[in-house]
């Protein structure tokens, strides 16, 4: 038994004192980068639990929007605060439940062996680019996207590439486009790269030409079950905080 699934399984046992003997279902809504390390700790918890874990992946706008119209959830964990304070404000959110539980950075990547460039004001992106697209998250909405015009923004880049920017529905679909050539560029987290093959970082926007990168999270006024808040503690437990930093995430709590 691995060390991740003994702390896992320790969580599940203080779980059986207070909770039905019944198998529970913790419904998941989540932005579409935490895709990779967040499959990974609900495998776990669902092998040392039995109890059942649905996510929803889509950019933390649209699945905003959709706990705001009803939609079914249990927990949201949103790739920015703006998105999080919207579902707040609306009433949504468990109070004292809310906590930021990841940090992250913002990367420019490219195909295979893409040589490495110095994001700085005096990088010519758009002559890199040529006739091809950058690829990245709508830039008014998904908060990848929204990172990286503020980030294009305060080099000064971002006027000169924004007819060849080819804006995604979330980070994981802009990063589809490098994987796959259809863009020659994309701004991503550098978890989002870590995780898929076929793309590489050509370089890492400073930190302080963005707002900070965070991820909150937050127990629903819908989660009702006992397995709710135990999948959200489990997040960042030593193991779910382990899987979150092998993908590269900053765990926060």
């Amino acid at each position: 038994m691995t060390h991740a699934r003994t702390s896992l399984l320790a969580c599940a046992v203080s779980l059986c004192l207070a909770a039905p003997a019944q198998a529970e279902e913790v419904v998941v809504f989540a932005a579409a980068s935490l895709r990779t390390a967040l499959d990974a700790v609900a495998a776990e918890f669902q092998a040392a639990t039995g109890h059942g874990v649905t996510i929803s992946y889509a950019g933390s706008n649209a699945l905003a929007r959709q706990i705001i119209e009803g939609a079914p959830a249990d927990i949201f964990l949103s790739a920015a605060v703006e998105w999080m304070d919207v579902v707040e404000e609306a009433g949504l959110v468990r109070p004292q439940t809310r906590r930021d539980l990841f940090g992250n950075a913002l990367v420019l990547v490219g195909g295979p062996g893409a040589a490495p460039v110095e994001l700085s004001p005096g990088l010519d992106l758009a002559g890199l680019l040529g006739e091809g697209r950058l690829a990245m998250g709508l830039a008014e909405s998904v908060p990848a996207g929204q990172y990286g015009k503020a980030a294009l923004q305060s080099l000064g880049l971002w006027d000169a590439v924004a007819p060849s920017v080819a804006q995604a529905d979330n980070v994981r679909a802009a990063l589809a486009f490098v994987a796959a050539g259809e863009a020659p560029y994309g701004i991503v987290y550098a978890t989002d790269a870590v995780a898929t093959p076929g793309v590489t970082v050509v370089g890492t926007f400073p930190a302080d030409s963005h707002p900070p990168i965070l991820f909150p999270g937050a127990l629903l006024t819908g989660a009702a079950d006992a397995a709710d808040a135990a999948f959200f503690a489990a997040l960042t437990s030593e193991a779910g905080a382990a899987i979150f930093a092998a993908q590269g995430f900053r765990v926060l709590n």
